[in-house]
Formats: C-alpha cells, sequence, structure tokens
C-alpha cells in the first residue's frame, strides 16, 4: 500500500487545502511514476497546502464508478472547485499545471 508523506497528511487550519485523488493500478512504473511527479509538483507548488488520496483500483475497484474513472493513472482535482481531471503519468509538468490552474 502507499502511503501519504508528511506534507501530505498535514495541513494548516488556516490554510485552503488542494485536495487530490490520484487514481492507480497497483505498483507499476507508470503508477509509480504518476505518484512521484505529482509529489514533486505539489512540493514545488503547493508546498504545505495539499492533500493527496492514492487510490489504488487494483485493491478498491468499485472507488473508480464515483468519478468516473476511464483510464489510469487518473488525477482527479476536488478542491477548489471545479473538479478537474488529468490523465497520465503527470510527466508533461505544464500540463498538469494548466490542467490544475495553477498557471
Amino acid at each position: 500500500m502507499i502511503r501519504p508523506s508528511e506534507s501530505e497528511r498535514h495541513i494548516g487550519e488556516d490554510t485552503q487545502a488542494w485536495r487530490l485523488r490520484l487514481y492507480v493500478a497497483g505498483q507499476t512504473p507508470k503508477s509509480l511514476t504518476a505518484i512521484a511527479n505529482l509529489r514533486r509538483i505539489c512540493e514545488k507548488n503547493l508546498h504545505g497546502r495539499y492533500i493527496i488520496e492514492i487510490v489504488d483500483l487494483v485493491e478498491r475497484p468499485q472507488l473508480a464508478a464515483g468519478d468516473q474513472i476511464v483510464a489510469l493513472p487518473t488525477l482527479v482535482r476536488k478542491l477548489p472547485p471545479p473538479l478537474k481531471k488529468i490523465i497520465g503519468d503527470l510527466s508533461n509538468q505544464e500540463k498538469v499545471l494548466v490542467g490544475l490552474d495553477l498557471l
């Protein structure tokens, strides 16, 4: 099971947290790349203001329906609104920043 880092778990009470959910399929190279890329992007651009939830659909396939996941890996921005989705291993940092409205 993939565990969140310290900065992913602890958000200050007065901070508007970005809530991101990354859907992956096990510990495949593509899944691990997406996780590493997301953590790097968040630390650089949202330091201390984000929560990442990693959902492994191999372990919990029923969770795919809630966010209408059709491809993996998929990143879902839950907060702030509006909901946004990015498909892929998140290696194109500019595309991810634009997709998350950070650029």
